[in-house]
């Protein structure tokens, strides 16, 4: 695992910990004390794939980040920012947004389970004033799709509830669906 370093305009690509540390030590602004080179080794080893971010003083900072590109102009290209397997080129995390997307979208007449939360104005007696409050509403219907599902939802909850309700996107994580099985 390679390691990126940058301060405002200095940049390196190195194949150690040690490089890393030698780059640092050559600014001055930096100051690396013993505690830092400690947890830039630690971090070095470490399983986490995240950045980090060290502070020298208010509102300046350097970053690392872990990168399993060999040359800096992989690196700039985002090769290695994030290992890629043979079987999944795109990435993990893209290649599971896309398929609920397309969950969502694939057409598939049935019974669906829909699960909607939403923040729904209701009046407090007391005091006459109106509050938002979480609302989970659960339904069973008939739809084409994921989408057609939450569509159906929406509409009829925009017929009983108040105007002001606040309803969530169908690609977020406050929708959820089950096809349930093909109608009769």
């Amino acid at each position: 695992m390679n390691l990126y370093i940058r301060y405002f305009n200095k940049e390196i690509l190195v194949k150690s910990v040690d490089e890393a540390l030698d780059f640092l030590r050559s600014i001055p602004e930096i100051g690396l004390s013993q505690s830092l080179e400690e947890d830039i080794r630690e971090y070095a080893v470490s399983d986490v794939m995240f950045p980090k971010r060290y502070k020298i003083r208010q509102r300046v900072y350097f970053i690392v980040i872990k990168t399993t590109a060999e040359t800096m102009a992989d690196f700039k290209m985002k090769k290695g920012v994030r290992p890629v397997s043979p079987d999944n080129p795109t990435g993990e995390k893209r290649e599971a947004t896309t398929s609920s997307t397309n969950k969502l979208a694939e057409i598939r007449p049935g019974w669906y389970e829909g699960s909607l939360d939403f923040k729904r104005v209701v009046m407090i007696p007391t005091t006459g004033k109106h509050e938002y409050r979480d609302t989970r509403f659960v339904v069973q219907c008939k739809a084409d799709s994921g989408m057609d599902c939450y569509n159906r939802i929406v509409e009829h909850l925009r017929s009983r509830v108040d105007h002001r309700s606040q309803f969530p996107s169908a690609k977020g994580k406050n929708f959820r669906f089950k096809y349930l099985g093909m109608w009769k």
